[in-house]
């Protein structure tokens, strides 16, 4: 073990976040070292500009194997490019810049859109957004915690 990891969390293979700029208080991802990038799961995926930048709306689903319930988000544009899934298929994603918040921390990564109505989780977290923040303890589950979401009284 690397001296750098000893100040790093543990943080366990399936984990809660947030995505606070999203407005996603709670979402239950899977960690996957495999995964160069996060994945995010998106549907109804439509790209605008506004003021000049790219942006792109999108529904998801951030309830763990439950579609009843939608929300739509929007953000930046910051790229657009080819993924291979683990399937070896390959697909042209949607990429933006959004923070997370993963326990206590919150920092921003990139995140490809992609349908993952098919998938366990809702989105996957890369080893790119995991880098030098924390070390994967495969044994375990959600470590950090579940985030809080908003009382009524505070929407």
């Amino acid at each position: 073990m690397s001296n750098a990891s000893i100040d790093q969390p543990r943080i366990g293979w399936r984990e809660w976040l947030a995505l606070p700029a999203l407005g996603i208080p709670q979402l239950k991802v899977k960690v996957d070292t495999g995964a160069r990038t996060s994945a995010l799961h998106a549907f109804t995926v439509e790209k605008f500009t506004e003021a000049g930048r790219w942006r792109v709306r999108f529904g998801i689903h951030p309830r763990h194997k439950d579609n009843s319930e939608e929300q739509y988000c929007v953000a930046d544009i910051v790229d657009e490019r080819w993924v291979t899934d683990s399937g070896g298929h390959r697909e042209k994603r949607i990429v933006i810049h959004t923070p997370i918040t993963l326990g206590a921390d919150t920092w921003p990564i990139y995140i490809t859109l992609t349908n993952r109505d098919n998938m366990m989780f809702r989105m996957l977290l890369g080893r790119s957004a995991l880098q030098g923040r924390a070390v994967v303890d495969t044994s375990t589950s959600y470590l950090m915690g579940k985030p809080r979401r908003a009382s009524r009284s505070e929407t």
